[in-house]
């Protein structure tokens, strides 16, 4: 895809996000991989309002076009496509019960198979660090090498994946996870969880699955 087209998916995928109900207002961020560096969303800008031209490029030193802002959050996308080479796309959202946990600063356990979704058994909660700075960016580098999908401690979700509906495809899954979780916790009950070996069955099916969709 060339830049416009790029440009043009990840308004769709905003507005989708949005749809979704996974977001809400300007929060959130979306980005894909494109030549030495990334595509990302404005900073502050309405996704109804966001057109292509507005989409801003960010090179792998942090250098943005001149005359333009990018997203806030421009670090930790670059930090995502440095720990995980495979990633082409990254989705950060506020979605409800993923910020809801992320307040709690819990990972969500292995409650359902789907948890593998990530690539690992559970879906971690990295530290609480200032929106846009280099600390919370380091977080998520490690915390992105772990799972393919990390929450953000008193903040929201990160998803990455080969494209822009893989990864908004693995944000709505996580989402549904973490309603689950928040639901589960709700009881007050001991909440059943699977085991490792379970676990380490449902990781190895899941090399040949999820969303079959290719650019």
């Amino acid at each position: 895809m060339n830049r416009l087209e790029l440009s043009e998916k990840i308004i769709h995928t905003c507005l989708e996000m949005t749809r979704l109900g996974l977001n809400q207002g300007t929060a959130g961020n979306v980005s894909v991989r494109y030549k030495d560096g990334m595509l990302i969303t404005p900073t502050g800008k309405p996704y109804e309002l966001t057109r292509p031209e507005d989409i801003v490029y960010v090179d792998n030193n942090g250098k943005h076009e001149e005359g333009k802002l990018p997203s806030s959050e421009w670090q930790f996308h670059l930090a995502v496509y440095q720990a995980r080479p495979e990633a082409n796309a990254v989705v950060h959202n506020h979605a409800r019960n993923c910020a809801g946990l992320s307040i709690l600063e819990k990972p969500i356990p292995p409650i359902h198979y789907m948890i593998a979704v990530g690539g690992t058994d559970h879906i971690p909660c990295v530290p609480y660090a200032t929106f846009g700075t280099h600390e919370l960016a380091d977080y998520v580098r490690e915390g992105i090498k772990e799972s393919k999908a990390i929450l953000l401690s008193h903040h929201g979700l990160i998803a990455c994946e080969e494209n822009l509906d893989k990864a908004l495809w693995l944000a709505h899954e996580v989402e549904v996870l973490a309603s689950w979780y928040l639901q589960l916790l709700a009881t007050g009950l001991e909440i059943p969880l699977l085991n490792k070996d379970q676990m380490a069955v449902v990781l190895e099916k899941f090399k040949s699955y999820g969303l079959r969709i290719e650019e």
